[in-house]
């Protein structure tokens, strides 16, 4: 891309391309009955890919207030799909987990979108990682503004 112009054009085209194909990737049939929202989407991709972790913990990941992710915890925990357990070291804490009967779903649903993001990003450099990853930050702050 010689300009900006040049870039922003191709961006333009290539975005609704993006998210149509994102978009057609198939909920498995476990799922579809669930109506998952995006942020149903980032959840699930937090706790498949880091593990099981607090309410608190998804929340600062998230960037949303914590009670907010309680209410999507209680959603989803009500419909089978995540579960909440005391923390062994400290039992006042719950944990949050995908359950072992969605685990398998969520994961296919996940993977493809996860493998299509490492072809295109492990031949960067770690810091061409960070300036994609920032500029897509920054695009998302402008379209709020």
């Amino acid at each position: 891309m010689s300009t900006t112009d040049d870039a922003i054009r191709a961006l333009l085209l290539l975005m609704p391309r993006l998210v149509g194909r994102a978009k057609r990737i198939p909920v498995p049939e476990e799922l579809q009955s669930l109506a998952l929202a995006p942020r149903h989407l980032s959840l699930l991709s937090y706790l498949l890919f880091d593990g099981p972790m607090t309410v608190n913990e998804l929340a600062e990941r998230l960037e949303v207030a914590p009670t907010t992710v309680s209410l999507m915890v209680a959603e989803l925990s009500r419909k089978d799909v995540l579960e909440r357990r005391e923390d062994d070291q400290d039992r006042r804490r719950r944990i949050v987990s995908i359950t072992d009967r969605m685990r398998p779903a969520i994961d296919a649903w996940l993977a493809k979108g996860a493998k299509a993001w490492r072809a295109a990003l492990d031949p960067l450099t770690p810091a061409e990682r960070t300036a994609f990853v920032a500029t897509l930050k920054a695009y998302e702050q402008a379209l709020d503004e």
